[in-house]
């Protein structure tokens, strides 16, 4: 584990750490933020030539996976929850770099199916720089029945399709939602696109006629925070649930 990622495990589930060692004579503002953390959360560190090139070296329990029920359970305690579904998206950097941005945007999870799509590797958990170890996956195998219960725990499934009608920033994104985005190439599926509310797309003014998978749910979860800071904070709590 690099820089970021031992500083997101150390304020978020420090107890997870194992061993963190740090590269003996390295005192630089980044490895000194590293060493304030480790004392404040009583995590020992052991000074010694890592041969890392960040300078720092962590063992970490993984993160337990979620099941069903645990995604269920977490949306039941959010206000107004975030969750990213990725409907086959196969490239593993395409789902590290997803992870990256649900974690920066406050997502509850990530919900990936179990075949047919990229799964949490090591090559995952680089590209997502410390965010494989802080927002849950959500292996499935039948997202359709996932994004079902996810409804019955009220929550609006948006899909994203560069066909829409509809602009992602007309669509009102500030209450509870699951943001579906489909597979590289191919999109959404059948049955995926049926069980979703609404499908939204990007404005987009180029020639390329569709975005990196990755960077369209970035744009997607970032409008969703833009619509909840415009409300203001104390207004989350207040957005209307879906129907039951």
């Amino acid at each position: 584990m690099g820089l970021h990622a031992v500083r997101a495990v150390l304020l978020r589930g420090a107890d997870r750490i194992v061993t963190l060692t740090v590269a003996a004579g390295r005192d630089d503002a980044r490895v000194v933020e590293i060493l304030r953390l480790a004392r404040e959360r009583h995590v020992a560190v052991t000074r010694a030539d890592t041969g890392v090139h960040q300078g720092v070296v962590a063992e970490v329990r993984p993160l337990r996976p979620w099941m069903e029920d645990d995604l269920i359970d977490a949306l039941g305690r959010a206000e107004t929850p975030i969750v990213l579904v990725l409907d086959g998206v196969q490239d593993p950097h395409n789902l590290g770099a997803c992870l990256r941005t649900a974690d920066a945007c406050g997502a509850v999870a990530v919900v990936v199916p179990r075949d047919r799509a990229a799964q949490l590797t090591p090559a995952v958990r680089k590209v997502a720089a410390g965010a494989a170890e802080t927002t849950p996956v959500v292996v499935v195998t039948n997202l359709v029945r996932t994004l079902k219960l996810m409804k019955e725990a009220g929550l609006w499934i948006v899909g994203a399709a560069a066909e829409a009608d509809r602009l992602a920033q007309d669509v009102d994104l500030k209450g509870p939602i699951a943001l579906v985005m489909g597979a590289e190439g191919s999109g959404l599926r059948h049955l995926t696109r049926q069980t979703c509310d609404m499908l939204v797309r990007l404005p987009q003014v180029g020639a390329v006629e569709s975005l990196n998978v990755s960077v369209a749910a970035g744009m997607l979860l970032y409008e969703a925070v833009r619509q909840r800071e415009e409300m203001g904070t104390d207004l989350f709590s207040a957005a209307e649930p879906r129907r039951k």
